[in-house]
């Protein structure tokens, strides 16, 4: 096992919490489709009902908790107001998935800026350790392997971390991203080779 897959086997833990949740698949795509018609109690009750889920899969990128609370809540405002967005070529919790991972690592983007930013050799002032959090975390060198991939090739981003971080199958990705299995396929495989050699240890 290399260390990329030594990375994304430990992370891969999430879609497994999911199948454990109280609400079945088909309860919350009967509500998403009464919250896209307008029904704020469904909306209430969608939120509620995938808040777990979505605090867990923060959480398996994000090593600090309320670093991953936060995550958290910006996926179920998103949630809330691109609940349109949500095509139903996928199940919805595939679609909650895809939405809590983008939040995960904006979040970790926001945290490294603000720890970037403390850490400025020109201000005295001590820096908050939990703006530091993510500069410490375990992750840290996954999270940066993923920013360099998707500043070099964006689109491959998703699918990988949809596939080796949380497991997907490559028939819900194609859902998810909208593009042909194959295309899922030979984008996921790129990406691996673009990000294992970021993830090796320096000697």
């Amino acid at each position: 096992m290399d260390h990329w897959e030594s990375h994304a086997g430990g992370l891969m833990t999430a879609k497994a919490q999911m199948s454990e949740s109280s609400s079945p698949t088909d309860d919350l795509g009967a509500l998403a489709e009464r919250a896209q018609g307008g029904d704020k109690h469904a909306m209430d009750d969608l939120l509620r009902l995938v808040h777990p889920r979505v605090l867990r899969i923060c959480r398996s990128v994000l090593p600090y908790s309320a670093d991953a609370e936060d995550a958290a809540q910006e996926a179920l405002l998103n949630i809330a107001t691109k609940i349109n967005s949500y095509s139903g070529r996928s199940s919805f919790s595939t679609w909650v998935h895809s939405v809590a991972a983008n939040s995960a690592r904006s979040t970790y983007r926001k945290l490294k800026r603000t720890a970037q930013a403390a850490h400025n050799p020109e201000t005295m002032e001590r820096p908050d350790p939990r703006t530091t959090s993510v500069i410490a975390g375990t992750r840290l060198d996954l999270l940066e392997a993923l920013e360099t991939l998707e500043r070099d090739r964006p689109q491959m981003v998703t699918p990988l971390v949809l596939r080796d971080v949380y497991g997907l199958s490559y028939e819900e990705i194609a859902a998810v991203v909208g593009a042909p299995l194959g295309t899922v396929k030979s984008r996921i495989h790129d990406a691996r080779e673009v990000v294992r050699p970021l993830l090796r240890p320096k000697d």
